[in-house]
């Protein structure tokens, strides 16, 4: 908490270790309430500014997880910019659950991936070979998804010799199965190409670790690179945001 008194905008940018013009977007874009001006023009920010930036700072910081993440990120910061923090304690609660939702979808396709690559969750029936169309209904996808996920790699289709048109078995049909899984759960396209690399290299056990963590010279450029670390953090963010509000509550009393 910030020690009682009147600030400049210089003050409040150095205690969150940011620059002036920083604070000034804040309040332009309701991360902060506009301060009260001096005689001289000048703003007066207060100590429940700075605890303000703090807190907006906190919830903004790094990469996001997602976009209804963000969007509940952003309403938390303008509530409790407003003052009512009461009314953002229940947001944050919301929030840090929706951050529990979506961290227990990444770990529960990671782990039907697993126990897929182990044998122990087929994720194919007796559908036979398939062509695109067939292979796209049997595991709710779309044809364009489908060869969405080819060009990426993820998946590879096989020429019926009688034919010579694409068809998918019924391990394409798994793996195409498991691949939607794990982009409805929010894993990025890179982080799905590289257990697929090694899967087809023959690995079946440590998928998941694969799907979280960048191979050495690979950056991740979102937060769906290593999504199950990025949820993990947004966690631990959210519950420092309650824990916030609530001593700036008992600040107050």
């Amino acid at each position: 908490m910030a020690t009682r008194g009147s600030f400049r905008t210089v003050d409040v940018a150095r205690a969150a270790g940011t620059h002036e013009n920083t604070v000034r977007l804040y309040v332009a874009w309701g991360f902060l309430a506009e301060p009260e001006r001096a005689a001289n023009g000048y703003r007066r920010w207060t100590a429940e500014h700075i605890d303000q930036m703090l807190f907006a700072r906190l919830a903004m910081h790094g990469m996001w997880p997602g976009r209804p993440i963000r969007e509940s990120a952003l309403a938390l910061v303008r509530r409790a910019a407003t003052g009512d923090l009461t009314g953002a304690v229940a947001d944050a609660r919301i929030h840090a659950a929706l951050v529990d939702a979506e961290l227990a979808r990444a770990e529960s396709a990671a782990a039907f991936l697993e126990r897929w690559a182990a044998g122990a969750a087929p994720a194919a029936g007796d559908e036979g070979r398939l062509g695109p169309r067939e292979a796209a209904a049997a595991v709710g996808a779309t044809p364009g998804q489908i060869r969405n996920w080819e060009r990426n790699r993820l998946v590879a289709s096989v020429k019926d010799p009688r034919t010579g048109h694409r068809v998918y078995g019924p391990d394409q049909i798994g793996r195409l199965r498991v691949v939607r899984s794990l982009l409805l759960a929010g894993y990025s396209v890179m982080a799905i190409l590289r257990m697929a690399t090694e899967l087809d290299r023959g690995r079946s056990t440590g998928l998941k670790d694969v799907l979280n963590t960048p191979r050495p010279g690979e950056e991740a450029l979102t937060a769906f690179d290593a999504w199950l670390d990025s949820l993990a953090e947004q966690k631990a963010r959210a519950e420092r945001l309650i824990a916030m509000l609530a001593a700036r509550i008992e600040a107050n009393r």
